[in-house]
C-alpha cells in the first residue's frame, strides 16, 4: 500500500492536510491505516463488499458524527440518535461531516420532492403572503392552509391524499353473467365466510342461482352497498355445506367488506386482495391537491398552489421568474388584495428560482413539487438533497456521498460534476462511494479498497492520485478504469415473436406504441425522466399482470401506504392495446424494493435456505433427543428465540421527536436465540454461528444439504458471497435486494416462458459485479425466457438484443420512442442522447478518458 509521507507524532491539524485512519476495523476492514487529503474529490473505489463504504461512512462519516454527538449538551444527546463508537485506533484531521446516502423514498403518499426539498414551505409562504385572492376574502390565510399535510389545510373529503377509493358495481362484480353462486360478488372474501354470505341471502330470499345482471337494480344495490346488517338464523338443514347446527349469521355488503378490509386489516395480502376491486380517483371535491376549497381559491401569475406544484421544475421557475427580477414595488401590506407587486414577493420568488436552478443544473428539471417521494429514485433523492446543501453554503465541511451518479444517465453526469466541483472550491472536502469509472477518473485522489469482497476484501490497495491505480495488480478497479478495450461482440438473438403494445399514455408517455421481441434481453434507455421507469414497471409491469389476471406483489411486508400508492397507479394499463402476449405464461418483476424492513427479514429468511438450515438441525441427535422440531430453530417462535429482543437481535430504541433506530440486543447479543437453542450445534455451529456465516463460508460448510446449496450457488452467481446469511434486510443496499430477488429466482424449478421485468439493476455495482449479473440475465434469456431492463449502463445496453431508446429528454420533453433496434442501429441515431455513448462503448478508445493529475 502507498502511503502518504508524514508520521502521527509530527503531524498536527494545522500542518497537515491529510484525514488520517489509523486500525480501522470496521466490518471487513483488515487494521487498516490509509490517509487522504482534505479540501480535495476523492473517491472511495472497489467491488461490492470490498468494505470501501465501510471506511467511507461506516469509518470516517461515523467517528465525525460520533466527535459531534460529544460536543452536545447530555439534555439535547437525549434526543440524538445514539452512536457506537467505530472500531478504529484514532482519525486524525477530521473536520465536520456531512452524508448523503443512497435511500429510497419516503414510504408514504405524503411525502414530496416539494417536502423533502423545502421548496413546498416557500411556495406556501409565497401564496400566503403575496397571492391573489378571490373577491370576498377577508383575511389572508397562514401558510399551514396550503398544506395537504396539515388540519386546517387538508381537504375534508379525503383527508389531504387528493385520492379516493372508489368502489362501483362494476369493480365488485367484475363478470355480471356469473350467479352469485358462482362468485358473481368478487370482492366478497372466499372459503367458508362466502359460503355464509351467500346462506344468509337464501334465507332472505334472494336467489343466488339467477346471473347476476338478471338480478333487479334494487337488489343488486342493496347486496353490494347497503349499510344495513341483519342477523338471521342459518339452518342446518337448509345450508348443510356451511354447518350442522343453527347459528346467527350477520351480513354485510361487499363494499361494506371491502372498506372495512382497507380500514381495519393488518394483512398486506388481505389489503392487496380487496384493492383488486375498487378504483383510485381524484378527489372529486379537491380535485386530486388534497386542498381546502379557500386554498385553491388564492393564485400567484394566475396558478393557484396545486397547479404550481404539477409544474416541472423548469417550467415553474419561467413562471415565477418574473416576480423574481422584478426592481419597482408596490407597498408591503397584509391585505387580502394582490400581493404579486410587493418586495415580499420578489423576496420569496427570487429565492425559490435561485433554488430551482441549482436542481435544474442537476439534471432534475423534470421533477414537479408534487411527485411523490416513493416514486424517486435513490439517485434523484440523492441528488435533491445534495442541491438542498449547495443552498446551505457550508464551508471545511467533509461530504461524505454514496454514488451520486446512480441513476444518471452518462448525458447527466456533466452536471452533477459539476456541482461537486463547486463544493470542492468552496473549501470542502468531498469523499465519494462511486462505480462510475468516468465520475472517478475526474476525481483527485482514488483510494482503492480490495481486492475481492467480504473476507477477500478488508484492505487498502491504493491510496493516492488516480493515475497511480495503473501501476497496482491486484486491484480490480484498475483494469475497467483504464483499459477499455472492446467488448466481445456477440451475435444478436432472433426473437420467438413480437409483443406489441399500443396507445400507451401514462405519466409523460403519450399515446406511444412499442414492440417487445420475446425471447430477447430487451434495454430500455433515456435520460433521467425520459419515461424509462414508467413503461417498464409500471406499464409493461402492469399490462402483463392484467393479461395473465395477477397482480404485480410488493414486498411482503409492505407499509400500508406503499398499498394505497400501488392502488394509485393501478391504472396504467387502461386504454393500452396488447398483441402477442398470449406466448407469456409468468411475470417476476424484480426491483429494488427492500426485502423486509425490520431486522427480523433477512437474507437466509428470503430464500428460504434457512427452512433447511433448522431441519438439518432438528435431525441432530441431542434436538431429538430433546424433542425439539424445526420450528424451534426459527427466532419467530417463542420457545427458541430470545425473550428479550423477541428473535430480532435488535431492540427498537424509541427517541423523541425522532425516528426510532435499533440496537443490539444487551441479552443475546444479536444472536436472535436462547440459551438453550444455542446449546444445539450442527458440525460444531451453532444456529446463530451459521447466520453469521457468508454465503461464501455457508456455501463450503452446507455444501451437502441440497436445497440450501441449489440458494447459496445462485446467490455467489450473482456476486453476493460476501452477504452474511442472517444480515439484516435493513442493513441492505437497493442493489443488494434486487440480487437476491434475482437469486431467488434463478433456483426456482423452470416452467414456460417468464417475462422478467428490471429497473436498473445495475444501480450500486462495481463494474466486475455488472459483468456477473450480467450474465446471468442472459442465461435467463438462454432459457427462453425474454429479459426487459430499465438501464443506464452502456456496457449492459451494448450487449442487449434489442435497445428502445426513450426521450429525447425528460419529464414533459420525453416519452417518445427516439429509437429502437439493435445497440449499433441505436448508436447511429443523431437525434438519441443515447447514442454517442452507445457508440463510444461499441467502438471505444483506450482510454475513453484521460485521468486527472
Amino acid at each position: 500500500m502507498e502511503k502518504v509521507d508524514g508520521s502521527r507524532e509530527t503531524a498536527t491539524p494545522q500542518s497537515d492536510p491529510y484525514i488520517r485512519v489509523y486500525a480501522s476495523r470496521v466490518h471487513n476492514l483488515k487494521t487498516v491505516d490509509v490517509a487522504m487529503p482534505r479540501d480535495q474529490f476523492v473517491v472511495f473505489t472497489g467491488v461490492s463488499g470490498s468494505g470501501k463504504s465501510s471506511l467511507a461512512f461506516g469509518t470516517i462519516y461515523a467517528e465525525a458524527q460520533r466527535r459531534y454527538f460529544e460536543s452536545v449538551a447530555p439534555y439535547a444527546r437525549r434526543l440524538l440518535l445514539p452512536q457506537d463508537a467505530p472500531k478504529v485506533d484514532d482519525i486524525t484531521g477530521l473536520p465536520p461531516a456531512v452524508a448523503l446516502q443512497q435511500r429510497r423514498g419516503t414510504a408514504t403518499s405524503r411525502s414530496t420532492v416539494g417536502t423533502v426539498t423545502t421548496l413546498s414551505n416557500l411556495l406556501r409562504m409565497l401564496l400566503s403572503r403575496a397571492g391573489t385572492y378571490p373577491p370576498g376574502a377577508t383575511e389572508r390565510l397562514d401558510s399551514d392552509a396550503f398544506s395537504p399535510n396539515t388540519t386546517i389545510g387538508a381537504c375534508p373529503q379525503c383527508h389531504g391524499l387528493g385520492r379516493i377509493h372508489e368502489v362501483t358495481e362494476q369493480t365488485l362484480v367484475p363478470d355480471p353473467s356469473l350467479s352469485i353462486r358462482e362468485g358473481a360478488v368478487a370482492a366478497w372474501p372466499g372459503a367458508w365466510q362466502g359460503q355464509n354470505l351467500r346462506d344468509i341471502l337464501i334465507t332472505l330470499g334472494y336467489d343466488i342461482d339467477k346471473p347476476w345482471r338478471k338480478l333487479s337494480k334494487r337488489q343488486r344495490d342493496w347486496i353490494l352497498f347497503t349499510d344495513d346488517q341483519p342477523t338471521v338464523e342459518i339452518d342446518p338443514s337448509q345450508h348443510p355445506v356451511t354447518a350442522d347446527y343453527y347459528y346467527n349469521g350477520t351480513f354485510s355488503s361487499a363494499e361494506r367488506h371491502v372498506r372495512h378490509t382497507l380500514a381495519n386489516s393488518q394483512s398486506p395480502s388481505m389489503r392487496r386482495r380487496v384493492l383488486q376491486y375498487v378504483r383510485s380517483v381524484d378527489c372529486p371535491v379537491c380535485g386530486g391537491s388534497g386542498l381546502r376549497p379557500e386554498a385553491l381559491g388564492v393564485t400567484f401569475a394566475g396558478r393557484n398552489i396545486a397547479e404550481l406544484a404539477s409544474l416541472p421544475l423548469t417550467a415553474l421557475a419561467d413562471v415565477l421568474s418574473p416576480a423574481a427580477v422584478r426592481t419597482e414595488f408596490a407597498a408591503a401590506y397584509e391585505s387580502t388584495e394582490s400581493g404579486e407587486f410587493t418586495e415580499v414577493a420578489t423576496m420569496i420568488a427570487s429565492d425559490l428560482v435561485a433554488r430551482i436552478a441549482v436542481l435544474v443544473g442537476l439534471g432534475l428539471g423534470y421533477l414537479s413539487l408534487n411527485r411523490r417521494t416513493p416514486t424517486v429514485s435513490p439517485g434523484e433523492l440523492q441528488r435533491l438533497r445534495l442541491a438542498t446543501q449547495l443552498r446551505a453554503g457550508l464551508f471545511g465541511v467533509l461530504y461524505v456521498l454514496d454514488e451520486p451518479s446512480a441513476g444518471l444517465h452518462p448525458a447527466d453526469a456533466k452536471p452533477l460534476l459539476e456541482v461537486l466541483d463547486r463544493l470542492r472550491r468552496e473549501g470542502n472536502s468531498l469523499f465519494v462511494v462511486e462505480h462510475d469509472m468516468d465520475v472517478v477518473r475526474r476525481a483527485d485522489w482514488i483510494v482503492d479498497v480490495g481486492p475481492g469482497a467480504g473476507e477477500l476484501g478488508g484492505d487498502v490497495l491504493y491510496s493516492g492520485p488516480v493515475a497511480g491505480l495503473a501501476d497496482v495488480e491486484p486491484s480490480i478497479t484498475r483494469r475497467y478504469l483504464f483499459d477499455d478495450g472492446p467488448r466481445a461482440q456477440r451475435d444478436l438473438r432472433a426473437p420467438v415473436s413480437v409483443m406489441h403494445l399500443r396507445n400507451i399514455t401514462f405519466h409523460n408517455l403519450h399515446h406511444v406504441d412499442v414492440d417487445i421481441p420475446l425471447g430477447t434481453f430487451v434495454a430500455v434507455t433515456g435520460v433521467s425522466g425520459s419515461g424509462k421507469s414508467t413503461l417498464v414497471c409500471k406499464v409493461l409491469g402492469d399490462v402483463m399482470a392484467r393479461q395473465l389476471g395477477t397482480l404485480v406483489e410488493p414486498a411482503d411486508d409492505e407499509t400500508d401506504d406503499d398499498v394505497a400508492l400501488l392502488d394509485i397507479e393501478r391504472d396504467s394499463s387502461v386504454g393500452v392495446m396488447v398483441d402477442g402476449a398470449e406466448a407469456i405464461d409468468r411475470l417476476v418483476a424484480v426491483d429494488q424494493r427492500p426485502i423486509g424492513r425490520t431486522p427480523r427479514s433477512n437474507l437466509a429468511t428470503y430464500t428460504g435456505l434457512f427452512d433447511a438450515v433448522r431441519k438439518a438441525f432438528a435431525d441432530t441427535a441431542e434436538a431429538r433427543r430433546r424433542g425439539w422440531g424445526a420450528g424451534r430453530f426459527s427466532f419467530n417462535v417463542a420457545e427458541g428465540r430470545c425473550a428479550t429482543c423477541q428473535g430480532e437481535g435488535f431492540v427498537a430504541v424509541e427517541l423523541l421527536f425522532l425516528p426510532g433506530t435499533y440496537a443490539t440486543c444487551p441479552a443475546c447479543g444479536g444472536s436472535r436465540y436462547s440459551e438453550e437453542t444455542l446449546e444445539i450445534t450442527y458440525r460444531g455451529r451453532t444456529i446463530a454461528d451459521v447466520l453469521a456465516q457468508t454465503v461464501d463460508e455457508a456455501a463450503e460448510f452446507l455444501s451437502d444439504l441440497r436445497s440450501a446449496a441449489r440458494s447459496l450457488a445462485t446467490l455467489r452467481d450473482v456476486g453476493l458471497g460476501y452477504l452474511r446469511l442472517g444480515q439484516p434486510a435493513t442493513e441492505l443496499s437497493g442493489g443488494e435486494a434486487q440480487r437476491i430477488k434475482l437469486a431467488s429466482e434463478l433456483q426456482r424449478v423452470k416452467r414456460g416462458h417468464t417475462l422478467y421485468v428490471l429497473d436498473e439493476p445495475t444501480t450500486g455495482l462495481h463494474p466486475a459485479d455488472v459483468e456477473l449479473l450480467e450474465r446471468q440475465l442472459h442465461r435467463l434469456v438462454d432459457a427462453g425466457n425474454t429479459v426487459v431492463v430499465a438501464e443506464h449502463d452502456m456496457s449492459v445496453v451494448a450487449g442487449a438484443d434489442y435497445v428502445i431508446d426513450l426521450g429525447p429528454g425528460g419529464g414533459a420533453d420525453g416519452g417518445a420512442v427516439v429509437v429502437a433496434g439493435s445497440p449499433a442501429v441505436v448508436a447511429t441515431e443523431t437525434v438519441s442522447r443515447t447514442a454517442p455513448y452507445l457508440a463510444a462503448q461499441l467502438a471505444p478508445s483506450s482510454p475513453t478518458a484521460a485521468p486527472r493529475t
